[in-house]
């Protein structure tokens, strides 16, 4: 008979974690906050849409008990200085940053304006410099501190009709390297994940925040392009994405203890798509 409490998992890695994750209302974001839960930590969720993370609670069912949330708009200087404070107040602290908030936008060259381009940029890059920035000091003082940031596979491989995704997530994973080397000998860990062909709201559209909308490939795409990307890894029913847990999970590990000697790394989760 199991002796694990209801909602936990047999891995209680984060039992005594306080854990931030941005994106929580939807996709990886949110997978990410369920596994957390699952594993004993103690969790605020953040997200621009309320709606969004509602949903998760609703899905937390008893472990909800541990989650909080907070609507945090990551490209908003002041919205993060004041959603970071109110988590870490809440959490009493944090050990673990999570940051998953993200968006993906897909056009040709010629017809991207620059507003978008800076849209994705102000998302994707600025965000995280600006929830890593506030969460800081915080971590300093946190329990094997660990920062586990999104990069993507776009940052080392061509994905067509992506460039301004691309080079946020480019400099996302050159940020990270950073910050591992400059806050090694305080004990703050740094790594990133690289998902590639999950299914999450950025990618089908469904997400419930404007800070998670889909590709939106032109109309005239040459989906050819898109063979060098297909995960080699088989998916049941013939799918060509994976689950957003196959991607939490990973970000589990980096967070925890159990990554306390990895640092300024990334791991790629993309089925063999880029060997």
């Amino acid at each position: 008979m199991s002796t694990t409490p209801a909602g936990l998992s047999p891995l209680l890695r984060y039992a005594d974690r306080r854990v931030l994750i941005t994106g929580g209302g939807s996709g990886i974001g949110q997978a990410c906050v369920l596994r957390v839960l699952a594993e004993g930590g103690r969790v605020v969720a953040a997200d621009i849409s309320a709606d969004g993370l509602a949903d998760t609670v609703d899905r937390a069912g008893d472990a909800g008990a541990r989650l909080s949330t907070v609507v945090i708009d990551v490209g908003d200087e002041a919205s993060v200085r004041a959603g970071v404070a109110e988590a870490i107040s809440t959490l009493g602290g944090l050990d673990t940053l999570v940051n998953a908030a993200g968006i993906l936008r897909s056009a040709h060259l010629t017809e991207t304006s620059l507003a978008d381009f800076e849209q994705v940029l102000r998302i994707n890059l600025t965000g995280t410099f600006l929830m890593t920035r506030e969460a800081i000091t915080a971590l300093r003082d946190g329990n094997g501190p660990s920062v586990v940031n999104f990069s993507s596979t776009s940052a080392h491989f061509a994905h067509p009709y992506m460039s301004a995704y691309a080079a946020s997530k480019g400099g996302v994973l050159s940020m990270t390297h950073a910050w591992a080397l400059e806050f090694a000998k305080a004990g703050i860990r740094f790594n990133c994940v690289q998902p590639g062909s999950i299914s999450s709201g950025m990618t089908d559209g469904t997400g419930a925040s404007k800070q998670s909308v889909g590709p939106g490939l032109p109309e005239d795409a040459d989906y050819a392009l898109f063979g060098k990307v297909a995960p080699m890894l088989p998916l049941d029913g013939g799918a060509i994405f994976a689950a957003p847990d196959a991607v939490a999970g990973v970000v589990a590990m980096l967070g925890s203890n159990d990554a306390y000697f990895i640092t300024g790394t990334e791991v790629r989760i993309d089925g063999g798509s880029h060997m």
